[in-house]
């Protein structure tokens, strides 16, 4: 998960994206009354896939939250890991949205590198991409005025918290996980740790840590989320209530069950040379992505060679042209355009004209980034000061939760 600096520092072309959460659900407003019936693992499953069985539905909302009257904004937590390079999936799906809802919401934008260890990597990278990362961050425009930015490993609350949620996580939860079984196969079994399959618990401590009210996630994250919120009100159900009370504590719920917010556009951009694919810091061929720091040669380039389809003309929606969909949203996306105005400018359209205009509107939204980007990563002083600042406010949060928590589970306290 990443970091929410890069805001105030410059002022990007983009459409104002907003955020909806997904409706509230009935299932999280009951107690629970039957131990032994608590958290049903119903299996559901079609063809190969599983699914995570924590009794959660997540849909994409239709409407904007309601917002108490109050001044108490709600909180948000995210972040990416730093492995890799930053690449336009990234920004478009997660970055580039953070900029809007740190000015309604708290905002608590984080690099999650304890993530990044959960399969082989090299050691020296991951110092340098963590630093990279930060300063991306920050170059796409994320506030500090507005937003916590910071390291994961530097607020230790967040191992803490994963251990003791661990205490209570069902080990089929986790067996079930499909994000788990994919990379585990693509791995093989002599480098997959026990990382591997734990690290959803530790994302659910990301979250939970925090007492957050909403999380931005993709459309491959949702089953992460599903397990989160389950979580929540089962570490609640256990150790929440009048059985904290009795400990000393002030009793009620221990987390907040956090809700899912789904951006309208950008969610999941899709490879360059495979529409059906997401575009990954994984895959083999850099040609699959545009990252962020890519020279405008290269991204000229990338474009060029991208794979697209015979069809004439260009068009939105057309599931037998999940590329031409890709591009477009793409276009749309760092044009600032509606989808209504990138159709009709675009629908007549052959693929080597539109190629050229992508490219442009490419180099055009990412030079400035670029830019910031040098000028911050030339000044480390600046950018640790940033992120000590970031880790300082996260711990006065987190700290609390975790203290909460040990006091509840009957932890001799300090």
């Amino acid at each position: 998960m990443g970091r929410a600096l890069l805001s105030h520092f410059l002022v990007l072309s983009q459409s104002s994206t907003r955020f909806t959460p997904s409706p509230s659900l009935s299932a999280f407003g009951t107690k629970y009354t039957k131990p032994h019936s608590l958290f049903p693992l119903n299996r559901s499953s079609t063809g190969n896939s599983s699914r995570c069985c924590c009794g959660i539905s997540l849909t994409e909302p239709a409407a904007a939250p309601e917002r108490p009257p109050s001044s108490i904004k709600r909180r948000i937590v995210s972040g990416v890991q730093p492995t890799g390079s930053i690449h336009l999936g990234n920004y478009l799906g997660a970055i580039k949205n953070w900029i809007s809802l740190q000015d309604t919401y708290d905002t608590l934008f984080f690099i999650v590198d304890l993530h990044a260890i959960t399969l082989p990597y090299d050691t020296q990278q991951l110092h340098k991409a963590t630093r990279d990362t930060a300063a991306i961050y920050l170059a796409c425009g994320v506030d500090t005025s507005k937003a916590s930015v910071f390291v994961q490993s530097h607020v230790r609350a967040h191992v803490e918290l994963m251990w003791l949620l661990s205490s209570a996580t069902p080990i089929g939860w986790l067996n079930r996980m499909i994000q788990f079984k994919e990379k585990s196969r693509k791995a093989g079994d002599e480098n997959v740790g026990v990382a591997l399959l734990t690290y959803p618990v530790l994302m659910a401590s990301d979250i939970l840590l925090y007492q957050s009210d909403y999380v931005p996630v993709g459309e491959d994250q949702k089953q992460h989320l599903e397990l989160t919120r389950e979580l929540a009100e089962r570490v609640n159900y256990l150790y929440g209530g009048r059985k904290w009370k009795k400990l000393g504590g002030r009793g009620g719920v221990i987390f907040k069950v956090p809700e899912p917010l789904i951006p309208p556009a950008g969610a999941r951009v899709m490879s360059l040379t495979d529409g059906l694919s997401k575009m990954s810091k994984s895959a083999p061929s850099d040609q699959s992505r545009i990252n962020l720091l890519d020279p405008k040669d290269v991204i000229a380039n990338k474009i060029k060679r991208c794979k697209t389809d015979s069809f004439p003309g260009l068009e939105f929606d057309n599931p037998e042209r999940p590329e031409c969909n890709n591009l477009l949203t793409i276009y749309q996306l760092v044009s600032g355009k509606g989808k209504e105005d990138v159709k009709q400018e675009c629908e007549n359209m052959n693929w080597g004209s539109f190629k050229i205009l992508l490219t442009d509107a490419l180099v055009d939204h990412l030079h400035p980034i670029q830019v910031r980007y040098n000028e911050i990563i030339s000044d480390s002083a600046f950018l640790d000061e940033v992120l000590a600042d970031g880790a300082r406010k996260a711990s006065s949060i987190a700290d609390v939760t975790v203290n909460n928590l040990y006091q509840a589970m009957g932890f001799l306290r300090r």
